[in-house]
């Protein structure tokens, strides 16, 4: 950490630039000794990125602010606090501290914290944003959080542990792709807590994780505006329950969740046989799409399905606890009918239809429009069907 950043006059100039170019800001030279102009840019370039993913530390004084990276690979304000909720006991780990995110939202939940980060510098951060944050009740370590358990007697009630991929790898869908190594070091984990909370890459494959991990007692699945954004494996060491999975959507002050057990998520489903102008359209968000409970989605919330490869539903009337887009149907076209038209308004959506929305807007000519949607799919008796809808409900 260069303390020099923390002076007034530089933190005055970092708010004065933060919607200044940055790239420009690091080639010139810097105002103020013993601070690189690279330092300076890192700094704005972070803080501005933090301004709607993380507004308590964007609002705080005296936040220093790490490399982009490590801004754009930790926890949202929003999942931080979601997570925290899921925290049991007195005493929890994060052995994969970082910016210190997840910490400080348990440590508002927990008695007692400890942040564990094998980066020095981003240690030293972590701790001296707590300090700002007035988070008192977090225990920094600058090591390895693995190392640390094996080597420490302390039980500890939760560990939290957010593996990252290894650089080597692109796309990851198994644990083992991670590091830390989670699977290899689970029994030792266990020895050392009641609950193990771990955070992943929505990507990562739900079936291959169960295959990987023992004892999984939770996964949530969590989005944020339709945007599938982590999932979590809750391990409870005593519990030998089936696997509860929950999809959970976070809409600014909105939460809704959808759970199930997975022995139930192949349930039956009816289909409609005839659309009807006036009627309803469910689009399920991300979160649930995740889950794989595609026709368990249409029973819970008594909605007939559109085809067994569209997932999308319908009903007569308006469920506002469903978790995700509902549209109404303003007109029924096919492909011809739509040919004729001229001035056609609407965002395009494709569910199971044999071509691209870009390709689509182009070919039909089709201009933008705030709350009208086009929407091509396929429905139960195989037919190609273009839904001209306006949005009721966006999550």
């Amino acid at each position: 950490m260069n303390d020099k950043l923390l002076a007034k006059a530089v933190q005055d100039y970092i708010n004065a630039n933060l919607n200044n170019d940055v790239n420009q800001i690091a080639l010139a030279k810097s105002p103020f000794e013993g601070i690189s102009a690279a330092e300076l840019a890192t700094q704005i370039a972070a803080k501005k990125k933090s301004e709607k993913k993380l507004p308590t530390w964007f609002h705080t004084e005296n936040i220093y602010y790490p490399p982009m990276l490590s801004i754009e690979q930790t926890s949202s304000e929003l999942t931080a606090k979601y997570k925290s909720k899921l925290a049991k006991g007195d005493t929890l780990i994060d052995i994969t501290g970082g910016f210190g995110i997840d910490s400080y939202y348990f440590s508002q939940k927990v008695k007692k914290v400890t942040h564990c980060e094998i980066n020095e510098e981003l240690s030293a951060i972590a701790q001296h944003n707590a300090k700002a944050l007035q988070a008192i009740n977090i225990k920094f370590k600058a090591e390895d959080g693995i190392a640390y358990i094996k080597n420490n007697d302390t039980f500890f009630d939760t560990i939290y542990v957010d593996p990252a991929r290894r650089t080597e790898k692109g796309k990851v869908f198994m644990l083992k792709d991670c590091t830390p190594d989670v699977v290899t070091n689970l029994d030792i984990l266990l020895e050392k807590s009641s609950r193990i909370i771990v955070k992943t890459a929505p990507l990562l494959d739900i079936s291959a994780g169960l295959s990987e991990l023992k004892q999984v007692s939770e996964i949530h699945i969590v989005s944020v505006k339709n945007e599938c954004k982590e999932l979590l494996w809750i391990i409870d060491k005593h519990d030998k329950n089936e696997t509860k999975i929950k999809a959970i959507t976070l809409n600014n002050e909105i939460e809704k969740d959808f759970f199930f057990y997975k022995s139930s998520s192949n349930a039956s489903v009816h289909f409609i046989n005839h659309l009807n102008v006036g009627e309803y359209l469910y689009e399920p968000d991300a979160a649930l799409l995740k889950s794989g409970a595609f026709n368990l989605i249409g029973t819970t919330y008594g909605l007939l399905k559109l085809h067994p490869q569209t997932q999308l539903f319908s009903a007569n009337r308006v469920k506002t606890d469903f978790p995700g887009r509902i549209f109404k149907i303003e007109s029924i076209r096919n492909t011809g009918e739509l040919k004729k038209e001229i001035n056609l308004k609407g965002n395009v959506i494709v569910r199971n239809y044999p071509a691209k929305p870009e390709d689509l807007v182009k070919k039909y000519k089709i201009n933008p429009d705030q709350d009208q949607f086009l929407i091509f799919t396929k429905i139960a008796n195989g037919d190609h069907v273009i839904l001209k809808t306006s949005i009721i409900q966006y999550y």
